[in-house]
């Protein structure tokens, strides 16, 4: 099997190409800066996830940008701060400054050549405009978990993305499916026989960080550690065609 062999990219979008842990511990400085004793990085971002997944799952309908304030709330209530709404409000908007990793950008414009490039995300559609603006190219499709009314890692999701991309003409074996999150992304993958690369951002660090820990790993047919890497590969494997 080659990257060669495909002609869709579907992406995670969050921890994938833009780098979401960074730009949740920037905003969330405001709230941490008031605990009481020390939390590590990797503390502050498994209460995120584990708060997140839980509000996802209550409320799947809430557009990402709605929901970020709620998971702020229920963060300074277990780490014991008082927070007023605007405050809170304010975390929603946060997602606007997330940064792209550094790479994200020219491997996107490079792959655009030989892909096409969709977006299937837990995000709202206003916020993923702003990230994007920040990628710098135009996708062929974006679907969004408002378009969808649910999170992943939800089969809806997946259901939605393959419907639609089956309007489009694209069969599933055209597919490869390209994400850092094994919860969110690799497992619902394996449950649509979906063949799937592991861009693994975490490569340097213990646990799964913003995401929850899946209950078993799933598998994946490729893996690298950043999306520049994923290009590079590209590249290697048409010098050698």
């Amino acid at each position: 099997m080659k990257l060669s062999d495909f002609k869709v990219l579907t992406f995670d979008c969050y921890g994938t190409l833009i780098d979401w842990e960074s730009g949740m511990i920037a905003g969330l400085t405001a709230l941490t800066s008031r605990v009481e004793g020390s939390l590590t990085r990797d503390e502050i971002l498994q209460a995120h996830a584990r708060h997140e997944s839980r509000q996802q799952k209550q409320t799947p309908t809430m557009r990402y940008r709605d929901l970020l304030p709620i998971v702020y709330r229920r963060l300074a209530e277990e780490w014991g701060v008082p927070v007023d709404w605007p405050e809170c409000a304010a975390y929603g908007r946060s997602v606007d400054y997330w940064p792209a990793f550094p790479d994200s950008v020219e491997a996107l414009i490079y792959l655009k050549q030989h892909f096409k490039l969709v977006i299937l995300s837990n995000i709202d559609n206003q916020s993923f405009a702003a990230s994007n603006a920040r990628l710098g190219v135009p996708f062929d499709a974006v679907y969004t978990a408002e378009d969808i009314g649910s999170y992943k890692p939800a089969d809806t999701n997946f259901d939605y993305m393959l419907n639609r991309l089956a309007e489009l003409g694209v069969e599933k074996q055209a597919i490869l499916h390209t994400a850092e999150s094994m919860f969110h992304d690799h497992g619902p993958a394996n449950r649509h026989g979906l063949r799937s690369c592991w861009i693994y951002r975490r490569h340097d660090q213990q646990g799964f960080g913003a995401t929850m820990t899946p209950d078993s790993m799933p598998s994946f047919d490729f893996t690298f550690n950043s999306m520049g890497e994923f290009a590079d590969a590209h590249r290697e494997e048409l010098a050698k065609a």
